[in-house]
């Protein structure tokens, strides 16, 4: 727990923590972020600049939260514009299996309440499971590509921003929505006796975790690399215009960048 990202094995105990916490994990995400996790999605999805045209791939998908805020996008934006969303349109990975049940139920219970007549396929949100570093997806296939509060899960962030950049169409955007800690000495003190003294427990006792997944987490974001090394990750891949977004005075980044 001192740099879970230096773990030899990080890969699988990431699967093992969010395959036990799934069952609540929306529940501490809400009760935990006092639902601002809600604000931050609706943000991301706002600088994507998403057309009712557009394909959209949501990885490390979770319960669907960020793919079902895309699709409300979409759904507005094509009732404007006179499109239809087509099957596919949007597509939702994640390599923890357990998360994909909850996040085809909570779609299919939004799909049902957007839907009016034929401007909506049955199928236009979907859920796959996959790995970021290596997405079971064609070159070059996808408009937006989001990544919310999992870039700091994937063993090698790097070869995960490779991926994204392989499977976006030239002009794509990639948003990565990502914990961070208030540049602020002060605020920065306060957030981590929260996030490392009371969270963990509060979190877990809601759970009932015992694969240490709240502790985890302040760890995991602590140790991972910083909103600099993430931006030159970004460009080294051969993306460009990358900018960040820090919101909640820093305790969430949104990055957006531009596939040359």
């Amino acid at each position: 727990m001192r740099n879970p990202h230096a773990a030899a094995d990080k890969r699988l105990r990431v699967q093992r923590m969010f395959a036990a916490i799934a069952p609540s994990y929306d529940l501490n995400n809400r009760l935990h972020s006092l639902w601002l996790d809600q604000h931050w999605r609706r943000k991301a999805v706002n600088l994507s600049n998403v057309t009712a045209q557009d394909t959209i791939v949501d990885v490390a998908c979770g319960t669907g939260d960020l793919t079902l805020k895309f699709f409300q996008r979409l759904r507005r934006t094509c009732g404007i514009d006179g499109e239809v969303l087509r099957a596919g349109q949007i597509l939702g990975v994640d390599f923890t299996f357990q998360m994909l049940p909850i996040a085809r139920r909570k779609a299919k219970r939004v799909l049902l309440r957007e839907r009016t007549g034929q401007d909506v396929d049955a199928d236009t949100v979907q859920f796959i499971n996959g790995d970021a570093q290596s997405l079971p997806l064609p070159d070059t296939c996808a408009d937006v590509i989001s990544i919310a509060f999992g870039i700091r899960n994937v063993a090698e962030p790097g070869a995960a921003i490779r991926e994204f950049f392989r499977i976006l169409r030239p002009g794509g955007r990639l948003v990565i929505l990502e914990f961070s800690l208030p540049t602020h000495p002060l605020l920065r003190a306060a957030y981590n006796f929260y996030f490392r003294n009371i969270l963990p427990r509060t979190a877990t006792l809601v759970s009932g975790d015992k694969t240490g997944a709240y502790k985890y987490l302040p760890e995991s974001v602590n140790t991972f690399i910083g909103r600099e090394r993430l931006v030159e990750l970004m460009r080294d891949e051969g993306f460009d215009r990358v900018e960040q977004f820090p919101m909640t005075v820093g305790v969430c980044v949104c990055y957006r960048a531009v596939k040359r």
